[in-house]
């Protein structure tokens, strides 16, 4: 299944790789479903480790939407979280994470610290996971064959 806020977050992840970052895309839409943020990896460009692009897209939004939290949002991103980015996710108090490829290695969503689950994780967003999954991961690894 694929949408077109997934196809917003692939093109965010096509850029992130021609600039050299890791291929990941992430798109934030308003509770009208308008797109308020789209953001690609930048870690690299701006030497810095949390520039994911969750982080960069909730960022974004935050500032656009004048609150630290973004009630009813709708965030969609290539691959699975990692645990910096779920805790921010869930910090935002973001209402659905939607997500393409499983990321085994580093992913803090439905594998490794999985911290929605975790006491201390405050708020929970709805997560549909899998959307996009292929096209996500034919870019990233496409993006490491080349690097190896």
């Amino acid at each position: 299944m694929f949408t077109p806020h997934m196809d917003l977050a692939l093109s965010e992840a096509r850029a992130a790789a021609t600039r050299g970052e890791v291929p990941v895309g992430a798109v934030l839409l308003a509770p009208d479903g308008r797109v308020v943020a789209r953001a690609g990896n930048r870690t690299r460009e701006l030497a810095d480790p949390t520039a994911h692009a969750e982080i960069l897209a909730i960022r974004a939004a935050c500032a656009a939407a004048g609150s630290e939290r973004l009630p009813g949002h709708v965030l969609y991103v290539t691959l699975e979280p990692c645990p910096m980015c779920a805790a921010a996710i869930s910090a935002a108090r973001i209402a659905r994470l939607v997500y393409g490829a499983a990321d085994p290695k580093s992913g803090g969503v439905a594998q490794g610290p999985r911290v929605f689950t975790h006491p201390q994780c405050h708020h929970v967003p709805e997560v549909i996971d899998g959307i996009g999954a292929e096209a996500s991961e034919a870019l990233l690894k496409g993006f490491f064959a080349g690097r190896r």
